[in-house]
């Protein structure tokens, strides 16, 4: 009765049926293995949570942080941004702090675009970000990420008559944890600002990376008409925290600062001084991190591969992106390999439309756990069974 039409627009989502799913395996005596969520294991760094521990007996930490308040992040992740990328920005202008990326992309979608604008979004994809264009009110323009193309969109593809307000990329990529070079993001903002289109690039995670790859910026083709969103839930495993912020084309960021200036204070000064401790941290500590998952890939890969499965090796983020053979709906396969396996993975289809016949791994356990889940996974068929119908993503 009381959902607006922008609510309504907000597309369902298959992890509820995941949830349950997970939850009657349990109550079947399985032991769950949980690789269906992208959250990480890994601890903050110490330093940072020293520093929050220290702001939470800071009775000035209490109040209302004002963006004058917000300098000392502000300063600290331009002078991550100098060290990690070359960047040179202005902390006053160019940079804001976010309640996360997600908040921080739902807010900027609103500060940048009017209804009816046209968002290109790569399908498969993140799915908050269609709900972030469904709350915007935008009509979105899917743009498939294709194995054969490594998983990058082919923006020549899109027809001269589609005028994109703007365009919404990720990499390295969720769910496809594919990456991209920086000669791409060159060929991507020009082609950006040749139609008038604001380049917004969500990176998460730009620590996550394995070998000699170091995920470039998108902002290293330029700030002008690029917009980059950084959170240090992943690169610093400080999800709860809620924290990140925007970088990039000044006008976007003072159209962000003020939406946000409607609706919402800045991240708690206690967090804020954690973020400046983590992001001041040297580049080996991240690298540590990155270790970590790239075992785990070196473990569930191979294991995957013997069950037949085409995957690839990921170079950056948290997950595996698996083709199942014979998979036709990857939300039956999820639903019935939690069930009967108590493996909870994501179904490709979750992501968009081109992700069905995948499904993705989140690297969340030892490598040991990725093995036995692997193992689990060999008794399950791929093909349909029942008739249960899911809400479309």
């Amino acid at each position: 009765m009381w959902a607006s039409k922008r609510a309504a627009a907000v597309p369902g989502s298959v992890f509820a049926l995941m949830d349950a799913a997970k939850q009657r395996a349990r109550a079947a005596g399985r032991a769950v293995i949980d690789l269906s969520i992208g959250s990480s294991d890994q601890p903050p760094p110490e330093e940072a949570m020293e520093a929050l521990r220290a702001a939470t007996r800071d009775p000035a930490t209490s109040r209302y942080p004002l963006f004058s308040d917000t300098w000392p992040l502000r300063a600290a992740a331009a002078l991550y941004l100098r060290r990690r990328f070359a960047l040179e920005l202005d902390e006053n202008a160019e940079l804001l702090p976010l309640i996360g990326a997600q908040e921080g992309l739902a807010h900027l979608l609103l500060a940048v675009t009017d209804p009816g604008d046209v968002l290109l979004l790569p399908d498969p994809c993140y799915p908050p970000y269609r709900g972030a264009a469904a709350v915007a009110g935008l009509q979105t323009f899917p743009l498939p990420l294709r194995p054969e193309l490594g998983f990058l969109p082919d923006l020549g593809a899109v027809p001269e008559g589609v005028r994109p307000r703007a365009l919404l990329l990720n990499y390295p990529n969720n769910p496809t944890s594919a990456v991209a070079t920086a000669a791409f993001f060159r060929e991507a903002a020009r082609w950006c600002r040749g139609r008038g289109t604001l380049l917004i690039h969500d990176h998460p995670y730009a620590e996550l990376t394995f070998g000699d790859y170091r995920a470039p910026s998108a902002m290293e083709a330029g700030v002008n008409g690029v917009v980059e969103l950084h959170s240090l839930s992943k690169t610093h495993h400080m999800g709860g925290f809620r924290v990140g912020f925007a970088a990039g084309d000044r006008g976007a960021i003072a159209a962000l600062a003020r939406v946000k200036g409607a609706v919402d204070f800045h991240p708690y000064l206690g967090i804020q001084r954690a973020a400046e401790v983590a992001l001041g941290l040297p580049e080996e500590r991240n690298r540590v991190a990155a270790r970590v998952f790239e075992a785990r890939r070196d473990a569930l890969v191979p294991a995957l591969r013997a069950l037949g499965w085409a995957v690839d090796w990921p170079q950056g983020s948290m997950y595996v992106w698996a083709r199942v053979p014979g998979l036709t709906d990857s939300v039956e396969y999820a639903l019935r390999a939690a069930e009967e396996t108590g493996v909870a993975v994501s179904p490709g289809r979750a992501f968009g439309p081109a992700g069905e016949g995948f499904v993705r791994f989140a690297l969340v356990q030892p490598p040991e756990v990725l093995t036995e889940a692997a193992r689990r996974l060999a008794a399950v068929s791929p093909q349909v069974r029942s008739a249960r119908q899911p809400p479309a993503p």
